[in-house]
């Protein structure tokens, strides 16, 4: 399992320098990612920051963690906007991205923009968005014509630097999310509450693996990420093992003003994450 920290950049974390500043200290930890939210939580009164502008700075404070937004609801952006976007911060970042994309959870950042909010609605799009966004990265020309997005013969430039593509890790925890996870390069889910607790048992992750390997049929040796928000007491907690054992492959440190003020949680991250050996030391790649 690898071990990175997931950053609600709304309220008090909507301030771009807090997000760099915890993100630095994560690195120097021996994390192996950082990741934010992607949310209008503007649109119901709560600051947020645009998820790609804190992943660019991130990008050029940091030289070796992974990077990426969990998730980011294509249904309510443009795919080649995205594509294009996503593609230059793999360049800036030398190949450190990991795209988390959903279908948005919160119907409120689309209503309130007279945009479409129905759950079938939304996850027509985000197929169809990853379908463009895909083909785009391929560097060849794209026609695409479906229910709700159209290409006429682009060709993008310049192009991710990680091939075939950068890993899309697709979020929720509906089968419908599962299947399409399946289809992709990773799965990517909640593990803990706003309160900062564990709210999702190892063991219930068990039966959901197995119904995306059967989905996977006949790519299971291709490698296939599950990444899982949680809270942890420090590198020693036992919380971790149980986890792993189920089929975790990516701990994600849930990092909120609702969990703790700001100087314990840059404890947490200056605690960093377990080590194979368990000693305290910092990773260097």
């Amino acid at each position: 399992m690898r071990y990175g920290v997931d950053i609600c950049t709304l309220g008090e974390y909507a301030e771009p320098a807090r997000v760099v500043e915890m993100a630095q200290a994560a690195e120097a930890a021996g994390w192996d990612a950082v990741f934010v939210w992607d949310h209008l939580a503007f649109a119901w009164g709560v600051p947020s920051a645009d998820p790609w502008v804190l992943l660019a700075a991130v990008a050029q404070a940091t030289t070796r963690v992974r990077l990426g937004p969990a998730v980011t609801p294509l249904p309510r952006r443009r795919p080649a906007v995205v594509a294009h976007a996503v593609a230059t911060l793999d360049r800036l970042s030398g190949g450190r991205v990991v795209l988390g994309v959903g279908a948005g959870g919160v119907p409120a950042e689309f209503t309130a923009f007279r945009e479409p909010a129905e759950p079938r609605v939304r996850a027509g799009m985000l197929d169809e968005a990853l379908e463009v966004v895909t083909s785009l990265w391929r560097g060849e020309p794209v026609d695409f014509a479906g229910e709700h997005y159209a290409v006429d013969g682009v060709t993008l430039a310049p192009l991710p630097v990680q091939r075939p593509r950068v890993p899309i890790w697709v979020g929720g925890d509906s089968r419908a999310a599962r299947r399409r996870a399946a289809r992709w390069d990773g799965w990517i889910i909640g593990g803990d509450n706003e309160q900062g607790e564990m709210t999702r048992a190892p063991a219930s992750l068990v039966e959901d693996l197995a119904h995306i390997r059967e989905l996977r049929g006949s790519s299971p040796d291709v490698p296939f990420d599950v990444a899982m928000t949680g809270v942890s007491g420090g590198p020693e907690d036992g919380v971790f093992a149980p986890y792993e054992a189920a089929g975790v492959t990516w701990w994600l440190e849930h990092l909120s003003a609702r969990r703790a003020p700001h100087e314990r949680l840059l404890s947490r991250i200056a605690a960093g994450p377990p080590t194979p050996d368990g000693a305290r030391t910092r990773r260097t790649g």
